[in-house]
């Protein structure tokens, strides 16, 4: 189910890259349509989140906020 979601959000993203000036065309039809290009942007939003979490609770405890 995942890959589902996966895929319809890059096709989405490409889109709207390719319409913003962003990426190229060719480059987005890959984006939109190759699996194993899904799965390394995944680990890499994977770990993207995971770096914002870490600094969050950092930052919480720097404050003195609840952790």
């Amino acid at each position: 189910m995942t890959a589902v979601w996966a895929r319809i959000i890059m096709r989405y993203l490409s889109g709207a890259l390719v319409s913003a000036g962003f990426i190229s065309a060719d480059f987005g039809a890959q984006l939109a349509t190759d699996a194993e290009l899904h799965g390394v942007l995944v680990m890499a939003l994977g770990a993207v989140l995971a770096v914002i979490a870490e600094w969050a609770y950092r930052l919480a405890k720097r404050f003195g906020w609840a952790t």
